[in-house]
């Protein structure tokens, strides 16, 4: 694909406020892409806001705003198509499934799943006419679900499913589907799982926090312990922006050397992943604590 210095053609970002959604806008509107970069307030676009970006209001899970959206690619001043529907909107928490309400499962799924399927629902007509690209960030957490990662894994192994039937069913029209699996990388998703997982954790009946809160501590420092030496969003931007431009993309790209890996362990017995993962976690748990055998 060969892009003109004018900015010819539209990429949308969803979840564009920090982190990897940023770096993706900015490292596209470098390359010459117009940039329409969804956050979800008005100081986070203006800190985005650049040559090539143009930010939108976009909370995915606000049909208004998917529709305020739509117009404005339907209705590009330049008549630019559309090349790529980046969706890297999410939110995490790192708890167990007891410990987890009901109304934050709805919550993290409308954000994680729901709100994806309606932007790609809502951006696919344009996307199908210029024969472009829907890319979703997936996580290592769509390949395996450790623990304390439940509600989380399970909103993205259900995007990785969303993803194989969606390219198979677009294969046909020329739209590809592309998955990407972040590993560790430094954004400031990780300080808001904790955060969230913090106050969840204070929710709990005494018998939860006996039952996990040495899990949750543990889970927390490991990865902290691992994203310290992650790479930087703009290393995953980059990544994405390769898959879209790549003439033949693949279908999923891992992005860094533990996601790398983990792609591969689903592929092991069930009770040697167990084996695996408890002793990583071994040594981040406080002392006193219950352990994970």
């Amino acid at each position: 694909m060969t892009l003109s210095p004018e900015g010819s053609e539209l990429a949308v970002v969803t979840g564009a406020s920090t982190g990897i959604g940023a770096a993706t806008a900015r490292e596209l509107a470098r390359r010459g892409f117009h940039v329409l970069a969804g956050v979800r307030r008005e100081p986070d676009g203006d800190a985005l806001r650049g040559p090539g970006i143009e930010p939108v209001i976009l909370d995915i899970t606000e049909p208004d705003h998917i529709r305020a959206l739509i117009t404005r690619v339907d209705g590009d001043p330049h008549g630019r198509a559309v090349r790529a529907l980046v969706n890297n909107a999410a939110i995490q928490a790192n708890v167990p499934i007891e410990a987890f309400a009901i109304d934050q499962w709805r919550r993290m799924f409308e954000v994680n799943l729901f709100g994806q399927v309606a932007v790609i629902q809502a951006v696919l007509p344009a996307l199908i006419r210029s024969r472009g690209r829907v890319i979703n960030i997936s996580s290592v957490g769509g390949k395996v679900a450790m623990a304390a990662y439940g509600p989380y894994a399970a909103t993205k192994f259900a995007l990785e499913a969303v993803s194989d039937a969606l390219r198979r069913e677009l294969a046909a029209v020329g739209v590809e589907v592309v998955v990407i699996q972040p590993g560790a990388v430094r954004t400031e998703m990780l300080g808001r799982a904790i955060t969230a997982g913090g106050g969840l954790v204070s929710a709990m009946t005494p018998e939860q926090l006996q039952r996990y809160g040495g899990l949750v501590h543990a889970v927390n420092a490991q990865a902290v312990s691992s994203t310290r030496s992650g790479l930087p969003a703009t290393a995953a931007a980059k990544v994405i922006a390769k898959a879209v431009t790549a003439r033949r993309p693949r279908t999923r790209y891992p992005v860094g050397r533990e996601a790398a890996m983990i792609r591969w362990l689903p592929f092991l017995p069930d009770r040697v992943l167990d084996r695996i993962f408890a002793a990583a976690l071994r040594p981040h748990f406080p002392e006193g604590t219950r352990r994970i055998r």
